[in-house]
């Protein structure tokens, strides 16, 4: 009898603690589902805002809509088509069919013209006065569309115009990412743009290089300070560490307008220098590559001085008096103990000046010469002058697989570091 009244007792325990756990389960649940609904918000903001607009970048950079949507006869009728030879008359044919059913504003007419001019200079013209001709008498034989679109340009009998609409006659295309790397499609083949056309790669290693400038110089000016302010007392801290965000707080223009003031050869720094006995003449510090790199030091300087701070606050000061009691000298306890404890602050710093640096426009645009625009620069010039979205977009990308190489980079040797640690 005492064996089975255990019995049912523990049966009905252990219906409890079902109860009790499936209800947890239950409690559980709701609260991811609720947590899930709070971050609904914000991951629907990052995707309108952030990713949506990359993606569309990236598919920009090799979608070529142009040619394909306004002259899709005229592609298809150039299969096959040996350059070497003159365009066929079926592709007369098919060019004014398509160029007659293309909206009478102009406004495809003109994307075609532009986009077939960056592969053929010429096109633009040779396009326009076809398409303002149009339409042309229905029920004529090929011969007779050759002969018609002839009398109107004789530039059609030249076959890089039609090669240019035989290459573009995909909707998507490697050029405009080929072009961004100076490289090329010839004959299915792709080669090395010519040495004096070679661009982007100068233009893209001068981005890489003056951003590089810029980390070193802001490391080398927020490693002391920042090292100075974390030995502070934290009120005194605190105090400065509004000096440095300052810089936040005021424009960017407001403060290339100043730096203007300051560098120019009638400038301030020009006058003191001079009137110290320093220099004989006023130095060329505008315009040039010494102007922008002294802007981007004084902007990125905040987001070197932050991450050094933050880990500089978190290392105890009695490693370095101990190395010291050990027998080491000061410095070599600096170097040996203490530095190596702020590598992931320098790590995170230098990779937050380098990425905003290379994509820096307005500064360079401003205080640099020609020889001094960065890659940020021709990608508003695509935009904004050329209309060539295609190429901005993979100038774009180019700007964004760098910026991500160089995160890869940054974690990879993170977590060598914290291995070894």
């Amino acid at each position: 009898m005492g064996d089975t009244t255990l019995t049912t007792a523990d049966a009905i325990g252990l219906d409890d603690r079902d109860l009790l756990m499936r209800q947890l389960g239950r409690a559980k649940r709701r609260a991811r589902l609720w947590a899930f609904a709070l971050a609904v918000p914000m991951l629907a903001y990052l995707l309108v805002i952030l990713l949506a607009p990359i993606a569309v970048l990236l598919v920009r950079g090799v979608e070529n809509p142009e040619v394909v949507a306004a002259l899709p006869l005229t592609a298809r009728s150039l299969d096959g088509w040996d350059p070497a030879m003159t365009a066929p008359p079926r592709a007369f044919a098919a060019l004014a069919i398509d160029l007659s059913k293309l909206p009478g504003g102009g406004g495809q007419a003109g994307g075609l013209a532009r986009r077939l001019n960056t592969e053929t200079p010429g096109a633009r013209s040779l396009v326009m006065n076809t398409f303002r001709a149009m339409p042309l008498p229905p029920g004529l034989s090929d011969e007779e569309y050759r002969s018609r679109i002839l009398e109107i340009d004789p530039r059609w009998n030249e076959s890089k115009y039609w090669m240019a609409i035989a290459k573009n006659g995909s909707r998507w295309t490697p050029d405009y990412l080929l072009t961004a790397m100076d490289l090329q499609r010839e004959g299915g083949q792709i080669t090395a743009v010519d040495p004096s056309r070679a661009v982007f790669t100068k233009i893209l290693w001068r981005t890489c290089s003056t951003s590089f400038i810029v980390t070193l110089w802001c490391l080398l000016l927020a490693y002391p300070l920042a090292y100075w302010l974390s030995s502070l007392p934290a009120r005194k801290a605190n105090l400065l560490m509004i000096l440095v965000l300052v810089p936040f707080w005021t424009s960017i223009l407001v403060r290339i307008a100043a730096w203007i003031v300051l560098l120019q050869r009638e400038g301030l720094i020009n006058h003191g220098l001079q009137d110290l006995g320093l220099i004989n003449e006023p130095l060329a510090l505008l315009f040039n590559r010494t102007g922008v790199v002294i802007a981007m030091v004084h902007v990125l300087l905040p987001f070197m001085i932050l991450p050094l701070y933050s880990v500089m606050k978190s290392v105890p000061s009695t490693y370095q008096r101990a190395a010291v009691s050990l027998g080491s000298t000061p410095l070599a306890a600096f170097w040996r103990v203490y530095v190596p404890q702020t590598y992931a602050g320098i790590g995170a710093g230098a990779l937050m000046v380098f990425i905003l640096a290379i994509g820096y426009y307005v500064t360079p645009a401003l205080l640099g010469g020609a020889d001094d625009q960065m890659l940020s620069y021709y990608v508003a010039q695509y935009i904004n002058v050329n209309v060539n979205w295609g190429v901005a977009a993979a100038l774009s990308t180019v700007l964004l697989a760098t910026t991500l190489v160089l995160y890869a980079l940054y974690r990879r040797l993170l977590k060598t570091e914290l291995s070894m640690t």
